[in-house]
């Protein structure tokens, strides 16, 4: 028997499990939506992470965009990157490709600080967003990014209120549901991005 969770994930792992069809592509607006699920989780870091709330929401109305001109063509999440392959505009700073590769790494990003939290309860919140951001995002901003990131770390709230701010029941559960749930899929899109050489994509 299922239990109602009360966390802020409670959304996303219900989005999760539509994700894909039944011969396991990955699906545009399933997808989106569990991103967009992610936005409230976001939030709980307060100011720390109004960079990457914006960025993903940005990206997420991005992707929406391309796939609204033709959904039925666009069903496939990949379909958007093989489009703009073909017209040779997948590089570009503006492509959906480039939206979708940024919000797959913001989500890599989310999915490694819970993993941290869950690993090592010793850990200030601080630790866990800086070692997850160290082995996602890191290596993909200039130095502006990196700037940034550094400041707003000295904004996010600390880990006992954090936690009590992602609600209440089985917030262990819901956590390590999340991260076992978003970690494969996340690959899946790197992995395809790779296949086509748009994995390596750096911030201008």
């Amino acid at each position: 028997m299922e239990t109602t969770t009360t966390t802020v994930f409670g959304p996303a792992l219900e989005t999760m499990k539509t994700v894909k069809s039944p011969d396991g592509e990955m699906l545009t607006k399933p997808f989106l939506n569990v991103c967009r699920n992610v936005l409230p989780v976001i939030e709980k870091f307060g100011a720390s992470m109004a960079i990457v709330k914006s960025d993903v929401g940005g990206n997420i109305a991005r992707l929406d965009a391309k796939y609204d001109t033709d959904p039925t063509a666009f069903n496939g999440l990949y379909e958007i990157v093989r489009k703009e392959i073909a017209a040779k505009t997948a590089r570009g700073s503006s492509s959906s490709t480039n939206g979708l590769l940024w919000l797959t790494r913001a989500m890599d990003f989310l999915v490694e600080l819970f993993r941290n939290l869950l690993a090592h309860a010793e850990w200030t919140m601080g630790q866990c967003a800086t070692a997850a951001y160290t082995c996602t995002l890191k290596e993909y901003h200039g130095w502006i990014a990196s700037t940034a990131f550094t400041v707003a770390m000295k904004l996010i709230p600390d880990r006992k209120k954090f936690l009590e701010l992602l609600g209440s029941g089985n917030l262990d559960e819901d956590m390590q549901s999340f991260v076992s749930n978003f970690s494969p899929l996340l690959a899946e899109n790197h992995a395809f991005l790779k296949s086509v050489g748009l994995d390596d994509m750096k911030a201008s």
